[in-house]
């Protein structure tokens, strides 16, 4: 049996010749336009240099003028700070007691309209947690439990502020 080659669909061809056309046209542009490109630049620097553009000034000159130029901007931009020390405080407060088989809520801000950042607490007894949550953005409540049978136990609030 013969096999018989068929010819290929109008939609195979055009698609062949637009394949060709573009991966040939870039190498050619690839080839043309740099040196454009480099023809164009020199042109740009004669033109700079016939002109005086840089005031007769070396290239030493025109980087140490840069240089200061980007140093006065720079230090006209504030900057972050040199420590987190100076904007994050921990306020404590001693928040009193909690009685025997009792539950109590606590509440801790921070001064000054610093926001509240996270918020703890200790205690000298068996006091459990059932709930914390920011109240606001400058406060934070706790609801704590004391598990001991015959004894108060103290309770002291901790938050983390940033000014």
């Amino acid at each position: 049996m013969q096999r018989r080659w068929k010819l290929p669909s109008p939609a195979v061809v055009i698609a062949s010749i637009a394949l060709v056309a573009a991966l040939s046209g870039t190498a050619v542009a690839a080839g043309v336009v740099p040196n454009a490109r480099h023809a164009n630049r020199a042109d740009l620097a004669m033109r700079a240099l016939s002109a005086d553009k840089l005031q007769s000034k070396t290239a030493a000159q025109i980087v140490a003028a840069a240089a200061t130029q980007a140093t006065s901007a720079a230090a006209q931009v504030p900057g972050p700070a040199s420590s987190a020390a100076g904007l994050v405080t921990v306020k404590t407060q001693s928040a009193g007691q909690v009685a025997a088989q009792h539950d109590q809520t606590f509440v801790i801000s921070c001064d000054g309209g610093a926001k509240i950042m996270g918020a703890g607490f200790s205690s000298d007894g068996p006091l459990i947690n059932f709930d914390s949550y920011p109240t606001s953005d400058t406060s934070w409540t706790f609801d704590l439990a004391n598990l001991d049978d015959s004894a108060a136990h103290s309770v002291s609030l901790y938050a983390t502020c940033l000014k």
